[in-house]
């Protein structure tokens, strides 16, 4: 059996990028675990359970002096780092009966590309926008951020641009390429998210990237960006593009709905909406993508307030590139990438589904 007090945390999270794992998982009262194709497992080597002294151990030998005593006055805690020239770790750090915990979600350093992600074609369009709001939505952890990453990655390598990022905490490491990129992490390079969200606009910046749609401020500003001319992307948890901009709406009070429809339906470009899903062969995930693009269709129907037609006209908006989430399910069906029972566990309208695939 092996030894955890003879383990660095480096040395589990590279058995755990090698057997080609999305996380790792840290705490007292278990052995290590990993998520592998979305199921989670122990991690290999048959590893003895972990005591709260070798929890602490592991945890803190991610952060600096200060963030640890900040992580023991707060309880939880998101950093980031690099291990090696492997990959990038974002950590989320918290405590659980009493105990050290954490978990670490692995990041290539390599940004793959829209193709090299199976993702919609049409996305590497919006890295040509040139002002307003373009936001990627879907559950914790199924992969905005290497969408985002990948449009950015476009933008850096066609334009001459000045892009700037603010994360909490910093996933993906740009390098300059045609554009200049500015990355920003909260609690190291700015003490607040709210006052480098205040700032981003003095920093002459073509393109910005937030890390996650929040509160009402970052909306604020980000909604003010993109109608001043830059170009504004970022996340929200939401399952579709209609949910998301009731989410949107409802983060304001009820009396600016009206006028915050009109400010949407003028300066929203596109919604892509995401889902993680398994392959029939075992062997990893596929991206399952809703992608709304706002056509002068759609910017009507927001503009009115109507989201619950949004999803109709995603449905006939092929030509633009658009397709819901079924849409893109039924072509993996058909392709023989996912199976029908998987399909049909991640539908957007299941009943629809089963139409679709009987067709």
């Amino acid at each position: 059996m092996a030894k955890i007090e003879d383990a660095t945390l480096h040395e589990l999270l590279k058995i755990a990028y090698k057997e080609k794992c999305s996380d790792l998982f840290i705490k007292a009262g278990s052995v290590p675990k990993i998520r592998q194709h979305a199921l989670v497992k122990p991690l290999p080597g048959d590893w003895e359970v972990i005591d709260d002294e070798q929890a602490k151990r592991l945890i803190l030998s991610t952060m600096t002096s200060k963030q640890a005593a900040q992580f023991e006055d707060r309880l939880e805690m998101d950093v980031a780092f690099s291990v090696g020239d492997l990959m990038r770790i974002r950590a989320n750090l918290y405590f659980q009966r009493g105990g050290h915990a954490g978990v670490f979600r692995l990041i290539p350093l390599e940004i793959l590309s829209v193709e090299q992600l199976g993702l919609p074609p049409v996305l590497n369009e919006s890295a040509k926008i040139r002002q307003g709001l373009v936001l990627f939505t879907g559950p914790t952890g199924c992969g905005k951020t290497t969408s985002l990453a990948a449009i950015i990655d476009v933008i850096n390598k066609t334009r001459q641009a000045h892009i700037v990022t603010i994360e909490d905490p910093l996933e993906f490491v740009h390098a300059d390429k045609l554009s200049y990129i500015s990355q920003r992490e909260v609690h190291i390079d700015t003490h607040d998210f709210h006052i480098a969200m205040r700032a981003v606009v003095r920093e002459a910046p073509d393109v910005i990237l937030v890390g996650e749609m929040r509160d009402v401020e970052t909306m604020n500003v980000a909604l003010q960006a993109g109608e001043t001319g830059h170009l504004v992307m970022s996340t929200v948890h939401t399952p579709s593009a209609g949910e998301t901009l009731d989410r949107i709406i409802n983060m304001f009070p009820p009396h600016e709905k009206n006028h915050l429809c009109m400010r949407l339906a003028g300066s929203l470009r596109a919604v892509v909406s995401q889902k993680l899903v398994p392959r029939a062969d075992g062997n990893g995930r596929v991206v399952a993508a809703e992608v709304m693009i706002c056509t002068p269709t759609i910017s009507k129907l927001v503009e009115e307030g109507h989201f619950g037609e949004l999803y109709h006209a995603i449905s006939e908006g092929h030509f633009w590139g658009m397709q819901t989430m079924n849409q893109s399910l039924v072509k993996y069906v058909k392709a023989g990438v996912i199976t029908e029972d998987v399909a049909l566990s991640y539908a957007g309208v299941v009943s629809e589904l089963r139409q679709l695939l009987r067709r």
